[in-house]
């Protein structure tokens, strides 16, 4: 269960990461179904939902309510219909409540590093992401003397790409997200049958 997420005000982060620059490094088509993991403040969902401009969807999905309830009105005070949140625990089997195979991105931005047990939410990225499609992993690179979460949270970018390969995730490439963050683009990784 996300319980850091319920014990803390929420980080700002928007100015740190860049939601609108990140998001055009990640390739986004017109009509791409898009799940946003631990959605948080919306920042990255209405932006997506923008850039989508009306098609396609993109799914927020956090274990905080009144997060998600502000960014479904955030949606529809500027008219997007694209966006649907969805209420769970990350850390649960199935959590996501999306169909195998059916997301062509899913987003995982800032939220590494307040997750306990962080492969569940990798596995449950792997298991809905669509064989051609990929996984964003955005997180602190450091605590930049408290503007980022506590030291002992913060999740390197090496640390994250051998949690995703335990997952079933293979890097892709890396992409620019700020100075205090980084980007990894991941796929699913298939094992070659012999």
């Amino acid at each position: 269960m996300q319980k850091t997420a319920h014990h803390r005000t929420p980080l700002r982060t928007e100015g740190f990461a860049q939601p609108k620059r990140a998001i055009s490094s990640l390739g986004i088509q017109a009509g791409f179904q898009v799940a946003d993991f631990g959605s948080g403040s919306g920042a990255y969902t209405l932006a997506i939902a923008e850039r989508l401009e009306g098609s396609g969807r993109v799914y927020a999905i956090d274990v905080q309510r009144d997060l998600l309830r502000r960014t479904a009105n955030e949606a529809a005070h500027r008219g997007l219909k694209n966006v649907e949140v969805i209420w769970t625990d990350l850390e649960a089997p199935r959590a996501s409540k999306l169909a195998d195979q059916s997301i062509d991105l899913v987003l995982i931005s800032n939220l590494l590093f307040q997750l306990p047990d962080k492969i569940p939410a990798l596995r449950e990225a792997r298991r809905i992401v669509k064989p051609g499609g990929s996984v964003a992993v955005i997180d602190w690179s450091d605590s930049f003397g408290g503007l980022g979460p506590v030291k002992e949270e913060v999740v390197k970018k090496e640390a994250a790409l051998a949690l995703a390969g335990g997952a079933g995730l293979a890097l892709l490439r890396e992409f620019s997200v700020g100075a205090h963050h980084y980007g990894l683009l991941l796929r699913p990784a298939y094992v070659a049958s012999v």
